[in-house]
């Protein structure tokens, strides 16, 4: 598909996968800020979340009548400036209408590897990744393999925490009381609902040194439920709902603030006092408070952020963009040639996949579909003019409008993509009507009229061409619209404008001298070939046998 300047561009970022969600919050605040600088562009949005290392940026551009540059060049120019935010990358794309497959990564086009074991797959897609960056013909490349993820591993010692009367069930329920947010009451309204969190404040989030200061309560008996605990400091926060206007809502947050306090309050005040968890948010009883720090130690490891399956296989996807003049065909050729030369073990295979898969296919099956419909053309005109030779004279008008296509294409700097070749195919549809309308007069002229070839279609073209001349005029100027085209989204139609009205031009202009000489060119052919038939006519009548039409 052609690449549109519909004034949308649009771009995924990829930080470091050790990132905090707060670090990368201003990661996504410099590039939105970068981006917005830009002359051509009006409004920008950036958002993050699920992962903390992903977000993701859309751009709406000024009229084009403003910006005096295309999509692809205001990305170009935005590139160097976003490469200078440290520890984060953000890879701009030009937004379109039309999408052929639905597999999207940062880049528009992606090569995807597949692999059998895990290990082997996360060492080689680095290095596939690396290869292909020094590629000149790629811009933008990036993968997503997220294998190096921070944890922090919380390492119970069972037989201190034993000796201290507590379980594994009163630590487990501990922490999420702290960092689950878990729902401790519901606010009943006319018109809504509010469910209250309790959960320790953001900044006791920040980092695996905050368990020092988390405290697990000894209990006074069997665990039946959830351990209200608070952290050393007794700070707990309560996160109603997003309220909505009115008075009902209003209430309805101060409500939940005040159980929240309530809460709070009461566990700061009966600490020392024990008792199991009745399902309220507030302790009742004394409680035995023992530090965590006490019975665990940390663990530093990595994880895993994301794992990508594709036909139930792990797989790891490599996203790329087009270097300013590239063509997709070049690309994957190059694509291909640099990854042979890795020696990537054979249980590891690579496929384009999305749009760079799908011109893969296309560029496989075109022949056939060209094939295919000169051989329809060809039986439908056959059993038409009952003849093997003459729809041969009508195909031959279709190399000129091909010829004149492809001229056009080079001369305006246009790829030959999936709106061209349908112009072709279009082609082949109307070029051919020039040469069927002087065909079948010439034909029925000689059957008709007894006329000779050069007879007959000397009277086709006085008498064919100013309807061939009408009809080649109208889808010409019906054309002309879709090649000149200007405006946002223009790039998808002009291809299919350009084809037509060249292959068209160039066509008439030479079929209306070619068609007449082919067609006696193939008559006499075919004189020739009946040529032995008519020798035996004598011989059968000196023989006082019946002859052809006696």
């Amino acid at each position: 598909m052609p690449e549109q300047d519909n004034g949308r561009i649009w771009g995924g970022i990829q930080a470091d996968q050790s990132i905090s969600f707060q670090l990368m919050k201003r990661k996504l605040a410099q590039f939105v800020e970068i981006v917005r600088q830009d002359p051509a562009v009006a409004k920008v949005v950036g958002f993050y979340g699920g992962s903390s290392s992903y977000g993701y940026a859309f751009a709406a551009l000024k009229p084009l009548s403003d910006r005096q540059a295309s999509a692809e060049e205001v990305i170009n120019r935005l590139r160097p400036k976003l490469e200078q935010i440290p520890g984060a990358s953000l890879y701009l794309s030009a937004d379109q209408d039309v999408r052929v497959a639905g597999q999207t990564g940062n880049s528009g086009y992606q090569y995807t590897l597949l692999g059998e074991d895990t290990g082997e797959l996360c060492e080689w897609a680095p290095k596939v990744a690396v290869a292909l960056k020094s590629l000149p013909l790629l811009t933008d490349v990036n993968f997503d393999q997220q294998q190096g993820g921070l944890e922090a591993n919380l390492i119970v010692d069972r037989a201190t925490a034993a000796r201290l009367g507590l379980t594994v069930g009163q630590i487990d329920n501990t922490l999420y009381d702290a960092f689950g947010q878990r729902q401790v009451s519901v606010i009943y309204k006319a018109q809504n609902q509010y469910r209250v969190v309790m959960e320790v404040a953001p900044e006791f989030r920040q980092s695996p040194e905050i368990l020092n200061q988390i405290y697990v309560s000894t209990g006074g008996g069997p665990v039946s439920g959830t351990q209200r605990t608070q952290p050393l400091s007794g700070t707990v926060v309560a996160k109603p709902p997003p309220t909505r206007s009115g008075s009902a809502a209003a209430s309805a947050v101060q409500n939940a603030g005040d159980v929240a306090r309530n809460a709070a309050s009461n566990a700061l005040a009966n600490t020392g006092r024990s008792a199991t968890s009745t399902g309220s948010a507030v302790s009742t009883s004394k409680e035995t408070m023992v530090p965590l720090s006490a019975f665990t130690r940390l663990g530093a490891g990595n994880t895993p952020i994301a794992v990508y399956h594709d036909n139930l296989f792990p797989a790891s996807t490599i996203s790329f963009n087009l270097a300013p003049g590239v063509s997709l065909g070049e690309a994957t050729a190059a694509v291909d040639d640099r990854i042979a030369r890795l020696g990537m073990p054979a249980s590891i295979h690579g496929t384009f996949q999305g749009t760079a898969k799908a011109f893969q296919q296309s560029l496989a099956n075109e022949p056939f579909l060209i094939g295919a419909a000169l051989l329809a053309v060809y039986i439908v005109l056959g059993v038409l003019y009952e003849s093997y030779v003459h729809p041969i004279t009508i195909l031959s008008t279709l190399p000129s409008a091909g010829v004149g296509a492809a001229l056009a294409l080079i001369a305006t700097d246009t790829e030959f993509n999936l709106l061209a070749l349908l112009g072709v195919i279009l082609l082949i549809g109307i070029v051919k009507k020039n040469a069927i309308m002087m065909i079948d007069f010439a034909l029925d002229a000689e059957r008709s009229l007894g006329l000779t070839s050069r007879e007959a279609i000397y009277q086709a073209c006085l008498k064919r061409f100013r309807p061939i001349i009408m009809t080649t005029l109208a889808a010409m100027f019906g054309a002309v619209p879709l090649a000149i085209g200007f405006g946002e989204g223009a790039e998808l139609r002009r291809p299919l404008g350009i084809t037509i009205v060249a292959g068209l031009l160039v066509s008439q202009l030479l079929t209306l001298y070619t068609t007449p000489v082919i067609y006696l060119y193939l008559d006499h052919l075919r004189s020739w070939a009946r040529r032995p038939w008519r020798i035996r006519q004598p011989r059968l009548a000196d023989e006082g046998l019946p002859g052809p039409g006696e």
